[in-house]
């Protein structure tokens, strides 16, 4: 009776058979209320869909989404301040506010995310709950001028005066980011870290190829008679360390390291700048080498991470500010697998703010290590050697450039090929962005020259109307 009197089989000819047995009424109406549910839904998503059509702009579209549709807004709390009259004026409403790296972030900016809605006098705030994620124990905002920052203390975050202020908090006390021998740099400075069973999966287990420790401290010296330099006032550079640090780079990439899974970092600015100069003076030549994740400061890059980090300390007369333990910290946990430290050694060792750490770096050979005949990914497990593998010392950054002219030397024919792979792809993929630029303009041109076109129908409308 019901199946016969249903007017959509064919709409729901692909639903699980059979669709309406026809031998229990009140099954087959369940059935049939399903049905007519789902039609339901769909009427309400096409009539929220319904917007697109009246609205032609595409801020228009991204304003209406943004307060009809959006269920997780992200921005930054600068993003939030410029963009806050806009919102307001949208009618832009949400429940819960979560803060990723509240830490890092100036007290006053803090508030900024919790005034993006209009509140009306004597009516209660819509946002419900506010959450604060962060670790008081890394780098606090940054603030250039040193008066404020010192006796007004305004680099103190709203998160650390919470903590400071003893208000109930969350501590997370198991990391499964790093090797837990990596995790031993920095773990002193939180209560009971632990690592996660997932430390324990293989890749955690393997030992880095062509290399004998999964960390180690580099003593670097000078480099043609020079350490530290300062072309001007607070740029520290160091030759020495930047060109070190760009030939383990290549000599990863000569093994195999995919390279966005390596990142260089440094504690200065200067020494930022001069590796990416060494480095494009060094790899230019070719695609084979390609560019690290990335080349930035330790501040720069907290909150990120990478498989290997290449880390140059720069400073050989003082330790400068290394000696703030919450950059330290920051520092030395952006590693997941491999973490290499390029410095003067006696100059760092002897820094008491830094020996829990460095006393750990004390247990390694000061020159680099290298395992011979071993390419990526090795099957090594750490810690242990093998006798068809010997170990090299490397005694200096000179000796480590002849080991990468002899590598280049052995691997010329592949790297060329490489260089040609990727110069097709840079240029295939140049033209898909001509040809999507080209589609752009022409969807453009067609949805102006659609406006135009019922501008002029309704204005006919209008004439003969009137």
């Amino acid at each position: 009776m019901l199946s016969s009197q249903f007017p959509f089989h064919k709409f729901f000819s692909d639903a699980p058979r059979p669709f309406l047995a026809g031998k229990d009424f009140q099954e087959d109406e369940r059935v049939i209320e399903g049905c007519f549910l789902y039609l339901q839904n769909v009427f309400i998503e096409l009539k929220e869909c319904r917007a697109f059509e009246l609205l032609r702009s595409g801020n228009d579209r991204s304003n209406y989404l943004l307060t009809k549709q959006a269920r997780i807004v992200a921005m930054t709390c600068t993003h939030a301040a410029l963009k806050r009259t806009e919102l307001i004026s949208l009618g832009f409403k949400y429940d819960n506010l979560i803060m990723e790296e509240a830490a890092q972030i100036l007290e006053i900016e803090t508030f900024i995310p919790m005034l993006l809605q209009q509140t009306r006098p004597r009516e209660e705030s819509r946002l419900k709950r506010v959450v604060l994620v962060g670790d008081h124990h890394q780098l606090p905002p940054v603030v250039k001028n040193i008066a404020f920052q010192k006796y007004s203390h305004l680099d103190q975050s709203l998160f650390t005066r919470f903590v400071r202020l003893g208000l109930p908090t969350i501590q997370l006390d198991a990391q499964g980011r790093a090797r837990p021998s990596l995790a031993e740099l920095y773990n002193w400075r939180y209560k009971k870290l632990i690592n996660l069973p997932n430390t324990a999966n293989p890749q955690f287990q393997l030992a880095n190829a062509g290399l004998r420790y999964e960390y180690q401290l580099i003593d670097v010296g000078d480099y043609d008679g020079k350490g530290e330099t300062t072309p001007n006032p607070h740029f520290f550079q160091n030759l020495g360390e930047a060109e070190y640090v760009v030939a383990v780079y290549m000599y990863l990439r000569l093994l195999g390291y995919p390279s966005h899974s390596i990142a260089i970092l440094t504690t200065y600015n200067g020494q930022k700048n001069l590796i990416r100069d060494v480095l494009k003076a060094r790899t230019g030549w070719t695609k084979y080498y390609g560019q690290p994740q990335k080349v930035t400061t330790v501040d720069r890059y907290q909150g990120q991470q990478a498989d290997y980090i290449l880390l140059s300390l720069v400073r050989t007369k003082a330790v400068g500010h290394l000696r703030d333990v919450r950059r330290l910290v920051v520092a030395m946990s952006r590693a997941r697998l491999g973490l290499y430290v390029f410095g003067r050694r006696d100059l760092f060792e002897n820094c008491y703010e830094l020996t829990q750490t460095f006393s750990k770096f004390r247990t390694r050979p000061n020159q680099l290590v290298l395992v011979q005949n071993e390419e990526y990914p090795s099957t090594r497990p750490l810690h242990e050697t093998d006798e068809k593998k010997p170990e090299f010392t490397v005694k200096d950054v000179v000796e480590m450039g002849g080991i990468i002219a002899s590598m280049q030397n052995g691997m010329e024919g592949k790297m060329r090929e490489v260089h040609v792979l990727e110069e097709d792809r840079e240029e295939e993929k140049r033209r898909e962005e001509k040809l999507f630029l080209e589609a752009q303009q022409k969807r453009e041109l067609e949805e102006s020259q659609a406006e135009v076109n019922i501008s002029r129908f309704n204005d006919r409308i209008m004439f003969v109307t009137g």
